[in-house]
This record gives C-alpha cells, structure tokens and sequence, in this order.
C-alpha cells in the first residue's frame, strides 16, 4: 500500500468507472483520466494534505498493479473518519479489502489519536458488510447521507475502553 499520486489517474478509472465497481457507491461513474486526476486531487491528495491521511492506493505485489484502494476519510459534514475500500472485481473475494483496512486501521488509529472509526455501507452491500464486521465494527444505526440515501453505520472504537 502507498499514497496516491497524480500518476495513478489511468490505473484508477476502472475502479469508478465499471458499473459493477461503483454500484453501491452512490456516485456518478467517471469516463476519462482528466475526470480522475480531478477527483484524486479533490479527495485523496487533498485529505493527505489536511489530515495526514486518506485512501492509499493497493498494489497487488505479484503483478505491481493497482488493484483497488483502502483506508480511512475524515467525513467533514459528520466529523467522523471513515474506512473505505473498493476493489477491481478480478480479485474480489481474495480478502484484500480486510487485510489492508485492518492494518491501516491499527496503525492510524494510533498515529493519529483516533478514539472511532466508522463504516459507511448500503444494506444491500452484502460483502462490504462483511468486511466491517471481520474488522471489528458493529453496527449502530440507519444513517441518512445527503446524496446517498441511506446507509447502516457501523463503528469501532479504540483506545481505553474498548
């Protein structure tokens, strides 16, 4: 895992452009590497920027390839950090999105002080439910999300206490 640079806008469409990819996301698919390199700088470079950190780029060692993204967001509008992940679906199923969320969430949580991690995720998103529960997060509530609908959080919690 690394941070995203400018130069990973072409590897990267895929994983907001493919229907199957951006299904539950809630958000518009993307069909040029202009539109990427747009959203890398609005998001990922920007949140490492301002916060330290934000969704690092997964690269799968046998082919040197990006494969999909994970890691935490701070959510300005809710004041809360977020995982996220989304993977190519070649290589769903190969536990990649729990095995990277689960180290950066240990590692972060600590650098960075976080007490809570949430997870954002539409019901009906069954694997990536499966995902925050085997990363230890339980579910709390429905959450209204201006712009997505609805989504179930769920939510873990670090430091004393836990």
């Amino acid at each position: 895992m690394r941070r995203f640079t400018k130069d990973d806008a072409a590897a990267y469409l895929p994983l907001v452009s493919l229907s199957e990819v951006v299904r539950f996301t809630g958000e518009k698919a993307l069909s040029s590497t202009d539109e990427v390199l747009q959203l890398l700088e609005a998001r990922q470079l920007r949140d490492y920027e301002l916060h330290g950190y934000g969704r690092m780029a997964c690269i799968e060692k046998a082919t040197g390839q990006l494969i999909g993204f994970s890691g935490l967001k701070y959510l300005d509008d809710i004041d809360q950090t977020d995982v996220g992940y989304r993977f190519l679906p070649a290589v769903w199923g190969k536990g990649y999105a729990t095995e990277s969320s689960a180290a950066i969430m240990g590692v972060q949580a600590k650098q960075f002080g976080l007490k809570r991690i949430i997870g954002l995720v539409e019901p009906a998103n069954l694997g990536s439910v499966q995902v925050l529960r085997k990363l230890g997060l339980r579910y709390e509530r429905r959450f209204a999300v201006q712009g997505h609908g609805e989504l179930d959080l769920y939510a873990i919690r670090f430091g004393s206490g836990t």
